[in-house]
C-alpha cells in the first residue's frame, strides 16, 4: 500500500492495461483536488465556452475582471486530466520593463521567481487542501512533475512548445516582434491564451505601443483564434477596484 499524505498526494501503482501514453502522463496530482468554480460574469462564462471548445483566445480588458485566473484554472484542468493531449501549462511573459533580465541575479528560475508569487496564489484558490503546508507541497509537486513551467520572452526563442496550453499574460507589454516570436513556437497538441489589459501598457516607445494593435489585425482574420473584450462590468476583484477603474475612465486619465 503506497504512502499518502492527509492531502492525498501520494504515489500510486500505475493500473493494469494502462497506455503507455497515460503512463507517461500519471501524475501524483490530478484533477479530482481542484474546487469546482463558475463563472462570475457573461465574459468569464464566454471565456469558459471558447475553451472548452478548444480555440485559441485573447481576453484583454479592464484589471480584476479574472482573465488570467479562469484561463489557468481551465489550463490546470486540462493539462491534469490525462485524456487530454495537453501535459504542461507554459506562462509567458516578460519578467522587467526591458525585458532583459540577464543582469538579475541567479539561474532562470531564480529569476522567473520575481513574477511567480501571483500565480501560485491564484492556483491556491483553486484546490481543496486542508493546511498551507499541504498546500505548499502540492505546489511544489506541480512544478516538479512538470505541470507548470514559467518562461520569459528571453528564453522562449529557439523552442517548440508541444502538448501544451501556453498562457501569454500581460501581453500588452510585449512589442510585435516578442508577441510573433511566442505565438510561431506553438507546436503540434498545443494551444495559446493571450490574457492583458492594453491600458496597461509598460512600454514606451509608440513604435512599441502600436505592435500589440498589429498583432490583434492579424488575430482578428484567424478563425482559430476567440477574441474577449472584458469590461468594468466584469471586475470581481474588489467594489474597490471597479469604482476606482471607472472614476479614472470618466476622467480620461
Amino acid at each position: 500500500m503506497p504512502r499518502k499524505s492527509k492531502s492525498g498526494i501520494g504515489t500510486n501503482p500505475v493500473p493494469f492495461g494502462t497506455s503507455n501514453r497515460a503512463m507517461k502522463r500519471k501524475k501524483p496530482i490530478n484533477a479530482d483536488l481542484m474546487k469546482p468554480i463558475e463563472a462570475l460574469t457573461e465574459n468569464q462564462q464566454e471565456l469558459f465556452r471558447c475553451y472548452k471548445n478548444d480555440q485559441n483566445i485573447v481576453a484583454y480588458g479592464c484589471a480584476g475582471t479574472g482573465k488570467t485566473f479562469v484561463t489557468l484554472y481551465n489550463a490546470l484542468r486540462d493539462v491534469l486530466d490525462p485524456k487530454t493531449p495537453y501535459e504542461k501549462i507554459y506562462i509567458v511573459r516578460s519578467l522587467v520593463a526591458t525585458r532583459e533580465i540577464g543582469f538579475l541575479p541567479g539561474d532562470h528560475e531564480d529569476k522567473s521567481s520575481l513574477y511567480q508569487i501571483p500565480y501560485k496564489n491564484m492556483v491556491k484558490y483553486m484546490f481543496e487542501m486542508p493546511t498551507d503546508t499541504d498546500f505548499e507541497m502540492l505546489y511544489g509537486n506541480l512544478k516538479a512533475q512538470g505541470t507548470i513551467s514559467f518562461w520569459s520572452t528571453s528564453f522562449i526563442r529557439g523552442t517548440t512548445l508541444d502538448n501544451a496550453v501556453i498562457i501569454v499574460d500581460e501581453f500588452q507589454n510585449l512589442n510585435f516582434h516578442e508577441l510573433d516570436s511566442i505565438i510561431t513556437r506553438v507546436g503540434d497538441n498545443s494551444k495559446i491564451m493571450f490574457c492583458g489589459d492594453a491600458t496597461q501598457s509598460d512600454l514606451i516607445k509608440s513604435s512599441e505601443k502600436t505592435g500589440i494593435a498589429d498583432f490583434m489585425r492579424v488575430l482578428r482574420v484567424m478563425p482559430s483564434v476567440d477574441i474577449i473584450e472584458f469590461g468594468v462590468e466584469d471586475i470581481v476583484r474588489s467594489g474597490l477596484c471597479k469604482e476606482y477603474l471607472i472614476a479614472k475612465m470618466d476622467l480620461n486619465l
